[in-house]
Parts: structure tokens; sequence; C-alpha cells
């Protein structure tokens, strides 16, 4: 099975601009007060006053330790390496969450497809004129959309955990220009946010969002988007470009929130998994959409 850079989550791209040498102290520090001016922050949640930040020199285009609004006592910080199991569990537990969304809720961004379901229960009525069998057709066509959409899923997630995900520090804190960073609440990873340089076209991906299930609602993800914009402003880039799968409403108004301006969607995207056979394209489906986020002009 080919397995490419998977973006179901989030997958993001950071345009260079052609300097993105490493920048000194002073102007780092200059670059991060503007990116909090670009993204000023958010209303604290009321109660006791969270714990300070972890502290910590500048690494990777950011600080040691950034505490989001509403996660009393959170900080996004670098990963580490005893932390491998806990960023793998919030990925996978986030992945399979897409199951149900995109066999069910993906079926109302597809309007050729329901349109075919639509007439397949007619022909059911015409030949059968039995209108128990006519009901059991939807329920099978909604049976067979959760199957492959399990089914290519599962392959996603196989490939994913034994590529990048099977060793972090390797694959995203030693290249140059990589990175992950984990939001941590209580001594617990709650969240993951990767970013990988990509040498050839001079861009760096934003990978592997995910937020344990159990601590939405509380501005982690923003604050994890933050982080990776931070370091795209520090490392001197010129645009940040998003691309998803996602189907929840809440994670495209996240991507708003954070800057970004929906620059189209395609319904001919490949996910890694996928085999492109008949009853893929009859009961899998999956809308791809594209963000962009201009930093500077060129």
């Amino acid at each position: 099975m080919h397995c490419g850079s998977p973006d179901m989550v989030c997958e993001t791209k950071i345009v260079a601009a052609e300097d993105h040498a490493a920048l000194p102290g002073t102007k780092k520090d200059a670059l991060l007060a503007a990116a909090g001016a670009m993204w000023p922050p958010l209303p604290a949640a009321p109660g006791p006053a969270a714990a300070p930040p972890e502290q910590g020199p500048l690494a990777r285009g950011g600080a040691g330790g950034a505490e989001p609004p509403g996660g009393r006592g959170v900080c996004i910080r670098e990963f580490r390496t005893a932390e491998q199991e806990a960023a793998r569990r919030i990925f996978y537990d986030g992945i399979l969450e897409r199951i149900p969304n995109t066999a069910f809720r993906g079926l109302r961004q597809h309007p050729r497809t329901q349109l075919l379901y639509a007439l397949l229960v007619a022909l059911c009525f015409a030949v059968t004129r039995s209108l128990l069998l006519t009901c059991l057709v939807p329920v099978g066509l909604l049976a067979l959309r959760y199957y492959y959409s399990r089914k290519v899923i599962l392959a996603y997630l196989d490939c994913a955990l034994h590529t990048d995900m099977a060793d972090i520090e390797q694959y995203y804190m030693r290249p140059p220009g990589s990175c992950f960073w984990v939001a941590v609440l209580d001594g617990n990873v709650v969240g993951i946010v990767a970013a990988r340089a990509h040498e050839e076209d001079n861009a760096v991906e934003l990978l592997r969002m995910s937020v344990d299930s159990r601590f939405r609602g509380k501005g982690i993800a923003k604050a994890l988007g933050r982080k990776v914009l931070e370091f795209a402003v520090v490392h001197n880039y010129s645009a940040v470009v998003l691309g998803t799968t996602a189907v929840k409403v809440a994670a495209h108004k996240l991507y708003e929130s954070l800057g970004f301006r929906h620059m189209g969607a395609s319904d001919h995207y490949v996910l890694p998994g996928m085999t492109l056979s008949l009853a893929e394209r009859l009961f899998f489906q999956v809308r791809y959409h594209r963000y962009r986020l201009q930093l500077r002009e060129e």
C-alpha cells in the first residue's frame, strides 16, 4: 500500500519565503510579538488563576510553552520521547471519529450520491412493489457506507501508525524545519500538532492536529494552530495553506477564526488507504477543502 503524507485530521502547507534561515533571538522575539498582535488572545475562562506556562528558550519557532485560554493549567510545548504512546492514542482516537462522520454526515456533501441512492430505492420499489424491502434499501446503503468508511480509514490509520506516528522523535523532532508539539494538562497530553518541512518546494506541512475529545471546547485546538502560525512567522514563511477532509462545521470555523480563507474544494481527493474500487466509489467519498492564510506579500 502506498502511504503518502496523510491529512485526515489536518494538513497545512506553509509556503516559505526565499530567506528562511534561523533568525537572531531578538528578531524572533519581535516576530512573535507581531504574531501575537495578528492573533490576539481569547478571553480567559472564569475560575482560579491558571498555572504559568512552561518557560524555556525559543526553539523551532516558538516559546517553550504557551497557555491556551479556557484550559486551566494547559501549556503547549515540544514533544518528548516519553509521550510517544499518548500522542499516538490521541491521533488514533481522533481518526476513528471520522468513520461515522464520513459515512453519514459526509453524505450531505455529495448530492450526486444522494440522487443515486434515491434512484436505487425507487428502482427497488418499482421491481418488488414491497414497502418493507424498499425501506430496507436505505438501511443497507448506510450500512455499506459505514463498512467502507471503516475499511478505508483503518487502512489510513495503519499506514500512519507505521510511518511518521511510529517514531515521532525521528520523523518530526530531528529533521531541520520540523517539529511536533503537545498540549499538556496536569501532566497528561491532551492535544497534538506537527509541522514538517518539504525542502523540494520550500514548504512546511502542518499535520496531525487533534485534541482529546474530553478536553475540547477549551481553546486548545486554536492554541495548537497558533503555535504553527508562530512557527511560520519566526521562520519567515510568507503564507499558510491548509488542506483538510474534515466534515464537522466546527473544524472549518476553527480555520476561519485563525485567519484562513477558503480557496475551494475537490471531490476527487484520494486518501491514503483507498483502493479506488467500484464499491469504494459508491460508498466512500471525501471532500478535500483548501484554505490559505497570507502572512505577507512576496
